[in-house]
């Protein structure tokens, strides 16, 4: 039996061992074991610190059942109000009446202070406008303030007074997620409302305010739709805005707006207040009712 001797090329056979997936130890040379592999956890903790050195930006808040921003809330409003000694600021009230007796404007710009425990103190700087409008509607408002503020149990945001329901949350500006509650009265009276109301996510205070008053204030007023913001103020969350839109039973509509501006802050941190929870302003303060 004949043998048959196959004559390959040795350049063929060098350029397959090339191709050939050597591990990297024998194709460096340098290296005849491999590196020991890290344990489980030893991976797990080094994917935890890349992971934490990573930039996901402002992540949103937790979801929270509406009693526990209630408790909240109030938590915190009792601490600032135990902080704050007193505050003085400039409002300006804007009222316009439109309808069946014709169109009239009246304006007025007060100076309020207050005083911790619940001292109370306006001073008109200047009136314009509608004598009838002033003398019947706009000086009423501050004398309805005062009469809320002799009792603030009855115009605190607390189980007492409502009852809550989450609407989730919501931005009410740029990266200033808020909580979002249905109130509903738990009593239908004059001190109260009905709506919704924004609270802070970050800080726990109250933001913003959208309703109507559980009990018209004025045999005169049908109806009136309420929005109110709050603002930060050195540490501190106060009413800077408020606009109702009432219609008239008599025909027309009335507008007012209140400007809450140029906030000073009168010795806070000596824990003088009274500790309150936070209020909302009673309707009959913020919208006319005659």
């Amino acid at each position: 039996m004949s043998s048959h001797r196959c004559n390959v090329n040795p350049a063929v056979i060098v350029l397959i061992v090339a191709a050939l997936p050597w591990p990297d130890a024998l194709s460096q040379g340098a290296r005849s074991h491999p590196p020991p592999r890290a344990s489980s956890s030893a991976r797990k903790e080094e994917l935890r610190k890349r992971l934490l050195t990573l930039d996901l930006g402002p992540q949103p808040p937790p979801p929270l059942p509406a009693s526990t921003v209630v408790d909240r809330l109030m938590e915190t409003g009792r601490e600032r109000s135990r902080q704050l000694r007193g505050f003085r600021s400039t409002r300006f009230y804007q009222l316009e009446y439109r309808g069946l007796f014709g169109s009239r404007e009246a304006t007025m710009k007060v100076i309020a202070t207050y005083t911790a425990p619940e001292k109370w103190d306006f001073s008109i700087v200047s009136e314009t406008g509608s004598k009838l409008l002033l003398n019947r509607v706009l000086l009423k408002l501050l004398d309805s303030e005062r009469e809320a503020y002799r009792n603030g149990a009855q115009i605190e945001i607390s189980p007492a007074n409502y009852q809550f329901d989450s609407l989730g949350l919501e931005n009410v500006a740029k990266d200033d997620p808020c909580y979002v509650l249905d109130v509903q009265p738990r009593q239908s009276t004059k001190f109260l409302y009905r709506g919704k109301i924004w609270v802070n996510a970050k800080d726990f205070a109250l933001a913003r305010m959208e309703g109507e008053p559980a009990r018209s204030p004025s045999f005169w007023v049908k109806d009136t739709r309420i929005d109110s913001t709050w603002a930060k103020v050195g540490g501190f969350w106060f009413i800077a805005h408020n606009r109702s839109l009432s219609r008239i039973r008599m025909g027309g509509t009335a507008t007012l707006t209140i400007d809450y501006t140029d906030y000073q802050l009168i010795g806070a941190g000596a824990s003088q207040g009274s500790g309150q929870n936070v209020q909302l302003p009673a309707p009959s303060s913020v919208t006319p009712e005659r």
